[in-house]
């Protein structure tokens, strides 16, 4: 996918009701097949396994029977009404299947043939099938999905195997919805409900989504992205999650793409797609993972109730290596495996007299082989130290490769399922099945196979349960519009409440040099253009008017120029230099920008962004992301600056009503901030280009 296509583009206002979908009382299945290895095999077997709450009527125009049940020749032959009709025929016949579905009072269509697109006049058609069905009082999901499934409804019109469980599943890709599915399998947990979008020409991803916030049967969901249409959507569903208490974890894909200032300004060029996606799911409060194992981990791990309680873990193990690398991959994550109290150390070492000298990790060395109950008794000790336990190593194996040893682990884990109704409890187990695993499973403790998925799936936990959801206007599309004048750009700051240098324009030598002796110490001259240093436009530490006089005729010679801009230079000592943007991204709208500034800005790419307007605390906790936050706040001797005035400065900049602006650098010192160079473009509305 090109970046173009990356979250772009818009949809329809969400909201229809879509419970003939869901839950219909009759299911029709056009193109019904006897065969495995084609689709309307799947969809006819998974139609009639939900035969006890439905009506199945399956249809062939060979006729004879499917999976043993007689098959109509074509709908017209059904009779009576139905309320969802899945298609998986031809794209050739798919428009003729649809019209008739429709004269049959159908009020939800699942479209699963491909290719409909792709046939001439595809596009207009896709329209055109969904206007129709708009009109005839119905909703159209597909074409090119790979089906639905909701297991507390036994709805499965889909290929593959879905186990119930407690997580939803929309995804714009059938193949990687399939493979979350299966995923969550192996974890011992298993879909409430799955929807592959398809090509979306009638129902949307962003309206799949915010049904779920009322399906009784979810309680956590992963949404599938490679492109958001309806912005405004996506954000009131994920809010909607957040307010149901429904964790929502996002699996997305993207190019790093900026708008069309991106040439003309750092900000562009330093944010892309994922960046803004990543701002949009803080805002609502929703956590993204970055491969599918980790979207099902993290969100088997939410569905059951993990909540850390801090950053803090303890990690118990019966390998010294093994909780190393633990502690290690935690700490990478975001965890902190710090020393334990004395209290905790006290309770420890009467818990385990034998064992080894107590910290954290919690190494048992061999003690959970002499006596299994140990590693309950360890947990227990730690549990009030601990924002989250997590055992990592041999336990679950014990009774796999000696069976003799199964009922006495087994008498361990119900201690441990005891424990983390007040703690959370989280298990890496060698083994990845067994009795063991079961009872911990079914007992709400997440058990996964590897170390860095189970602490990459606490990290995710706490993530969410540290996230606050904020409000944020709807996208507004608003186009590039006019590049301001630097002194326009300054008057705009200075309006904000954002303090400039001292300056003024000189169209001749003898008027720079007027203002120049107009403020004590040095002067830089500027030429007004979008990148001055690197066109040679700018001239710094100007001391005398000969100095000031000569750099006039330079650029104005060398620049082709009538003016330039004359300003006072900030010679403040133990000033940092920072770059404050807003733009507007072309999906989710306003974006406020802090990064390392001055003219390395896109090479050390310490940037931080929001969606806008953040308010001074947002700001802040902005500054405290940046990987040079220490600079700020004073290194190897230097003073910390004025982080209020620069938060006040970045809240600033993300409500100011322009298409971009960048202070490129802001300089920040312990005394406030000054923009000594700005980047502006005034920005218009599609209504007022039209």
């Amino acid at each position: 996918m090109t970046a173009a296509d990356t979250f772009t583009g818009r949809a329809k206002p969400v909201g229809d009701d879509l419970s003939p979908l869901w839950a219909p009382r009759s299911v029709a299945v056009v193109g019904a097949s006897d065969n495995p290895a084609k689709w309307g095999y799947w969809l006819a077997s998974g139609a009639l396994s939900g035969r006890g709450r439905r009506a199945v009527h399956l249809v062939n125009h060979r006729g004879g029977t499917v999976c043993g049940v007689p098959v109509a020749r074509s709908l017209r032959e059904l009779g009576g009404p139905v309320d969802l009709t899945a298609v998986v025929v031809p794209a050739a016949v798919v428009e003729e299947t649809v019209t008739g579905a429709l004269d049959l009072g159908s009020r939800a269509l699942l479209v699963i043939s491909d290719g409909v697109q792709r046939l001439p006049g595809g596009s207009a058609l896709l329209r055109d099938l969904a206007r129709r069905a708009r009109e005839a009082g119905a909703r159209l999901l597909g074409p090119s999905s790979l089906g639905i499934v909701d297991s507390a409804q036994e709805l499965r019109l889909a290929w593959g195997h879905f186990t119930p469980g407690p997580v939803a599943i929309v995804t714009q890709s059938g193949q990687v919805g399939s493979e979350l599915a299966h995923l969550l399998h192996r974890h011992g947990s298993g879909v409430s409900r799955f929807a592959s979008v398809g090509a979306q020409a009638d129902i949307t991803f962003e309206e799949l989504l915010a049904g779920l916030a009322t399906h009784p049967a979810t309680t956590a969901v992963i949404g599938y992205l490679e492109g958001v249409r309806d912005a405004a959507g996506f954000l009131s569903a994920a809010r909607a999650l957040r307010a149901a208490g429904k964790p929502l974890v996002v699996l997305a894909v993207g190019d790093s793409a900026a708008g069309s200032a991106a040439a003309r300004s750092h900000t562009g060029a330093l944010t892309g797609s994922m960046d803004v996606l990543d701002a949009a799911c803080r805002a609502v409060g929703a956590v993204r993972a970055r491969t599918p194992a980790e979207a099902a981990a993290l969100a088997h791990a939410l569905a059951a109730g993990v909540r850390p309680r801090s950053d803090r873990i303890v990690v118990v193990s019966d390998s010294g290596g093994q909780g190393a690398l633990a502690a290690d991959i935690a700490t990478a994550a975001g965890l902190r495996v710090t020393p334990l109290g004395s209290g905790t150390r006290a309770r420890l070492a009467e818990a385990l007299p034998d064992g080894p000298a107590p910290g954290n990790p919690v190494d048992l060395a061999g003690a959970g082989e002499q006596d299994l109950s140990s590693y309950a008794a360890a947990a227990e000790a730690v549990a009030s130290d601990a924002g989250a336990v997590v055992l990592t190593g041999y336990f679950g194996r014990f009774g796999v490769d000696s069976p003799g040893l199964g009922e006495a682990e087994c008498a361990v884990a119900h201690r441990l399922t005891r424990l983390a109704r007040t703690v959370p409890v989280v298990v890496h187990s060698m083994a990845e099945d067994g009795p063991t695993v079961d009872v911990l499973v079914r007992g709400g403790i997440p058990v996964f196979p590897d170390v860095e998925t189970t602490l990459r799936a606490v990290a995710g936990c706490l993530r969410w349960e540290r996230a606050v959801a904020r409000d944020v206007p709807s996208p507004a599309p608003v186009g590039e519009g006019d590049r301001c004048s630097y002194p326009a750009a300054r008057e705009m700051l200075r309006d904000a409440g954002i303090p400039v240098p001292e300056a003024g324009t000189a169209r001749s030598a003898e008027e720079a040099v007027t203002l120049a002796e107009s403020w004590p110490g040095a002067t830089v001259l500027k030429a007004d253009l979008d990148h001055k240093t690197e066109a040679g436009g700018v001239v710094l530490g100007l001391r005398t008017a000969g100095e000031v006089a000569a750099a006039h005729r330079d650029l104005t010679a060398r620049l082709g120029l009538d003016s330039v801009v004359v300003e006072r230079m900030d010679e403040r000592a133990g000033v940092v230099e920072v770059l404050v943007g807003m733009r507007h991204d072309p999906v989710f709208g306003r974006v406020v920008v802090v990064s390392s500034g001055g003219v390395e800005a896109e090479l050390w790419r310490d940037t931080v962004l929001e969606l806008a307007p953040v308010d001074e605390a947002g700001a802040t906790a902005m500054l405290t992301r940046l990987r040079s936050h220490p600079r700020l706040l004073g290194w190897r001797g230097a003073p910390g600056v004025d982080i209020p005035a620069l938060a006040r400065a970045i809240a600033a900049v993300s409500r100011m009503p322009v298409a971009t602006c960048e202070i490129n650098p802001l300089r920040a010192g312990a005394d406030g901030v000054l923009a000594v160079d700005a980047l502006v473009f005034r920005g218009h509305s599609e209504e007022e280009t039209a």
